[in-house]
């Protein structure tokens, strides 16, 4: 089987709402296309608007009754997150889908979000925190399934207790490991919650294995002006289909943890070729910085409901 003959279906999904982070372009432009193209109405919350409404036009091209908009979401500001949700309630429609795929990695120099955290930490994990926190009313109302995006990274590293913003000692990978270790921890502890607690939600987590997206493509937000080394490689080892998947198939795991009948609550679905890098989606064995941590989850969870001043409902 080469890479190209591998899929998934997408049930009809017509009359349910999703919003799809980091949708403006590569894995999550095609996640929100997929879902679109199945019937839901899909939400592009979208730093970039001019971006987004790139995006827009690539998904109405191949499917013209896409029910697709755009909202205004910086992740890495707080405000921006609670402004989102603010509307989003405003709407009083249920959301019954949540992709957490938006995410920044390994940017030049150590870099803060607006609210002083290390970037990749407050943005893939905080931002999606709170992002969840301010939507959990519509969520519970659509008894929704949260799909958080983790990474190959995820596989080893810690959260570093001692200095979670890098302050004193700066690892951009370890810190970007520490930031989707978070994130995967959230999404087992939101699952054990709401069970608990009778919210209604299913959580799980997804992984895209290695492709050639634009996380370390040139970004001048982020201060990288040109394509690092290591985005050059991906893409040629993926052009020459060796060992990595593409941006194509580097979505289906977030479609089939997000969609899939099948698919389990506080699962891990990723890749299923050698070393997870590329390959047909499958459930994977939790990584073992997520296996078996509750209480280190609990303790993500509360040092980011007040590191976000956040407060989730305990009844």
């Amino acid at each position: 089987m080469t890479r190209t003959e591998f899929d998934i279906a997408v049930p009809d999904l017509t009359g349910k709402r999703a919003v799809v982070t980091g949708a403006s372009d590569g894995m999550g432009l095609g996640i929100a296309a997929r879902l679109a193209s199945a019937g839901a109405e899909v939400i592009m919350p979208v730093r970039n608007l001019g971006k987004g409404e790139r995006a827009i036009e690539t998904i109405r091209r191949s499917a013209p009754n896409a029910q697709v908009s755009l909202r205004s979401l910086d992740l890495s500001s707080l405000e921006s997150v609670a402004a989102f949700g603010e509307a989003m309630r405003a709407d009083g429609r249920p959301v019954h889908l949540l992709i957490n795929n938006a995410g920044v990695m390994q940017p030049p120099n150590r870099l803060t979000t607006a609210d002083g955290f290390e970037l990749q930490f407050g943005t893939n994990h905080l931002g999606h925190f709170a992002l969840v926190g301010s939507l959990l009313p519509l969520l519970r109302e659509g008894r929704a399934r949260v799909t958080s995006q983790i990474s190959v990274a995820a596989r080893r590293g810690r959260v570093n207790w001692a200095d979670l913003n890098w302050e004193r000692s700066y690892h951009v990978m370890r810190a970007y490991s520490q930031s989707k270790i978070a994130l995967g921890l959230f999404g087992l502890e939101l699952e054990r919650r709401s069970r608990a607690l009778a919210w209604g939600i299913t959580s799980n987590l997804s992984h895209p294995g290695v492709a050639p997206t634009s996380l370390l493509a040139a970004r001048p937000e982020l201060g990288r002006d040109e394509d690092t080394p290591n985005i050059r490689l991906i893409r040629a080892l993926s052009a020459r289909g060796i060992l990595l998947g593409t941006v194509e198939t580097a979505k289906l795991p977030a479609l089939m943890a997000a969609t899939g009948p099948e698919a389990k609550a506080g699962a891990l679905y990723g890749p299923g070729g050698p070393g997870n890098l590329g390959g047909p989606p499958v459930e994977h064995r939790m990584y073992r910085p997520l296996r078996g941590r509750e209480d280190e989850a609990r303790r993500v969870w509360e040092v980011s409901e007040a590191l976000t001043t956040t407060a989730f409902p305990t009844a």
